[in-house]
């Protein structure tokens, strides 16, 4: 792979409908995704789990979740600090990092519902190559080292979550992403040198997929993510999540000529986790 960058493209969110599920394998079947995240606590992973078995190319992640529309796996009794009084997670990371920023998410409840889900997904007889979170919670300190002890423990690589945004909000991923970077490398952590996804999540159409993988190409970085979200169309299950995502859209780019001349342009070869190096280089 000399003179080459590995080119990781992930699809989230798989198990959260059937119609998502079918559009990830068709986006990895006549596209260019290469690996998936899975999410256990979404209402199609019991159901679609097993059609990853019948795609070995597909590399598979967990989708860790704190946070969202769905229960835990575990119990309220097992994870009391994560749930309300109606047994729920908080409905996104604005609800949950003054919680966990106060003290008042215990990290002992965080490592058993995330060892659940790890185990959920390793119940379905896949291999675990990599691990990230729902909403990227892991970039922040309480998160950040329970999912690195618990990659660590799996041999398994991470996400490192990266923005390009001159935002406020870029500016702060981009500081929480260095020091997960240096945690991550510190523990020998296997995780891709740049990415992108973030700044264009739920919006991955096809100039804007073309746009990232010459920016990443132009960086020279040995090994890249791009994080997406593609899905089927007339999903009604889909409409549940009030995200504003195009996974059609992202589908389409995805399937797209383009995108593989895109590939091809940024000198990049498609491949997973699995051929990542601890230095963040190709194997």
């Amino acid at each position: 792979m000399t003179g080459r960058h590995l080119l990781i493209v992930n699809a989230d969110d798989y198990g959260l409908t059937t119609g998502v599920s079918r559009g990830i394998l068709q986006a990895h079947l006549e596209g260019i995704v290469t690996s998936t995240s899975v999410l256990t606590l979404a209402p199609a992973f019991s159901t679609t789990a097993g059609w990853l078995s019948d795609v070995g190319s597909l590399g598979v992640g967990v989708h860790l979740a704190a946070v969202g529309e769905d229960p835990p796996l575990l119990s309220a009794a097992e994870v009391p600090t994560l749930v309300d009084k109606r047994g729920r997670l908080a409905p996104s990371w604005r609800q949950f990092l003054p919680r966990a920023a106060a003290g008042r998410i215990d990290a002992a409840d965080l490592e058993r519902e995330f060892a659940a889900q790890i185990d959920a997904v390793a119940d379905a007889g896949l291999a675990i190559g990599h691990l990230d979170t729902h909403q990227h919670l892991h970039l922040w300190p309480l998160v950040r080292a329970v999912v690195l002890d618990l990659a660590e423990h799996l041999g398994a690589g991470v996400r490192v979550t990266r923005s390009a945004a001159r935002s406020p909000v870029g500016v702060v991923v981009r500081r929480l992403a260095r020091r997960l970077e240096a945690d991550a490398r510190a523990r020998h952590l296997r995780f891709p040198a740049a990415a992108a996804g973030l700044d264009e999540a739920g919006a991955l159409d096809q100039r804007t997929l073309v746009t990232a993988l010459a920016r990443l190409g132009a960086v020279g970085a040995p090994s890249v993510e791009v994080g997406s979200h593609p899905g089927g169309g007339n999903d009604p299950e889909r409409h549940r999540y009030r995200w504003g995502y195009r996974w059609e859209d992202e589908l389409a780019a995805l399937t797209s000529p383009e995108a593989r001349r895109a590939v091809d342009a940024g000198g990049f070869v498609l491949g997973t986790y699995a051929e990542l190096t601890t230095t963040g280089h190709p194997s």
